[in-house]
């Protein structure tokens, strides 16, 4: 990795503005319900209070839209982050304003405080020059370490960048070496398993993956429009019926580059998307209107574990059935216990709901790596240039 990391910096009494991504979950009482974001931002976090720096945090939290919402505060996360390190953590009650600069400037070495909701401020999703300056002001070195937004070019991810020296932080090193290797420096057979809703998320995924996998595995939705392209009834099931030429042309590329690329053989049918709904089990070619696809069946689970049984690299984004309800989990579910006993391989989940999948199973410490970054992680397995990433400084 060519970039500078936080290793590379002498830390020692300087204010380093640190990057996180701490939209974690909250519950109705405003608990945070899963903590992962806030633990993997902690070993950049420590490195720097360890080495006498004083830290100012920043962070958003869901979509206030520009406005000071509180129902999108960073409390939580402050309450958080003062139980893992040992000691408070303030909140300003701002994000550049008086509280802010008044916290900022009585930091002493080795404290910590964790800014208000950085998307508060109109300014930062436009990238607006004025909040990146104010948000430097308040500081002398910056770190990125929000692998999960380094896609976006706002305020706090890349535009800060511009007004000081500039490094990674240990989070975002472990995704760019983990995905990096996996896509650049694969051990084969390399397998990857692409699901989700849509085909036309994935294009620039599967365009790039059809260039470095020796198997594509497809599933979750996006499955049927490759299915009907193929002239597969599908009945009711979710399809983008104007990427059916591009859908063919895929499966024509997987051949040129003689990529085994396999789609559900059967699938678990359901008469409307519902918890409960009646369902039943057909092969691919035979889904009756007024049915729709919402899980890969047995059969197809037999074929994807037999392609992934030997393999030493897998890639592993989107979900391949629809695993909010239960009845239509059980591919997702088969495919996450398979990796997690699959030997000498490097498993790498790639964000978002295959993130959450193989958490909402337990089996999150079986896998090499999983991504915190959802659309961030998409994008770079897609090959594109990630913003938070491409301002920092080279080492």
């Amino acid at each position: 990795m060519d970039k500078k990391t936080v290793r590379d910096l002498d830390v020692s009494g300087k204010k380093v503005l640190v990057r996180c991504d701490f939209n974690v979950p909250l519950d109705e009482n405003k608990n945070i319900t899963d903590k992962t974001r806030i633990i993997a931002a902690l070993p950049t976090i420590k490195y720097l209070l360890e080495r006498n720096a004083k830290v100012i945090l920043c962070s958003h939290l869901g979509r206030p839209k520009g406005e000071f919402n509180m129902e999108y505060s960073l409390a939580p996360v402050a309450k958080e982050l003062s139980n893992q390190l040992g000691f408070e953590v303030k909140l300003a009650s701002d994000v550049t304003g008086d509280s802010a600069k008044s916290l900022a400037e009585n930091l002493k070495e080795g404290e910590a405080i964790l800014l208000e909701n950085v998307r508060f401020d109109a300014r930062e999703e436009k990238n607006e020059d004025s909040l990146s300056e104010e948000l430097a002001s308040l500081a002398e070195i910056y770190v990125n370490d929000a692998f999960g937004t380094c896609h976006r070019a706002h305020s706090s991810t890349a535009g800060v960048a511009k007004y000081l020296p500039s490094a990674c932080g240990f989070l975002i090193e472990k995704e760019l070496k983990n995905l990096g290797d996996a896509l650049n420096n694969p051990q084969r057979p390399f397998v990857a398993i692409l699901g989700g809703k849509k085909v036309s998320d994935k294009i620039g995924v599967i365009d790039n993956l059809l260039e470095k996998v020796d198997t594509l595995l497809i599933g979750g939705g996006m499955a049927y429009t490759f299915l009907k392209a193929m002239r597969y009834n599908i009945g009711n099931s979710i399809c983008e019926e104007d990427k059916l030429e591009l859908a063919l042309s895929l499966i024509e590329k997987a051949k040129q580059k003689n990529v085994k690329m396999i789609l559900p053989v059967d699938n678990k049918i359901g008469k409307e998307l519902s918890e409960d709904c009646e369902s039943k089990v057909v092969k691919s070619t035979e889904i009756p209107d007024g049915w729709q696809g919402l899980d890969i069946g047995p059969e197809t689970i037999k074929l994807y574990e037999n392609e992934l049984r030997n393999a030493k690299t897998v890639l592993w984004n989107g979900p391949i059935g629809v695993f909010e309800f239960e009845q239509f989990a059980v591919g997702t579910k088969e495919i996450v216990k398979f990796l997690a006993n699959l030997d000498d391989c490097t498993t790498i989940i790639g964000g978002g709901d295959s993130a959450a999948a193989v958490t909402k199973a337990g089996l999150s410490d079986k896998m090499t790596h999983i991504s915190t970054g959802g659309g961030a992680s998409l994008e770079f397995i897609e090959g594109k240039t990630l913003p938070g990433i491409d301002c920092i400084e080279n080492k």
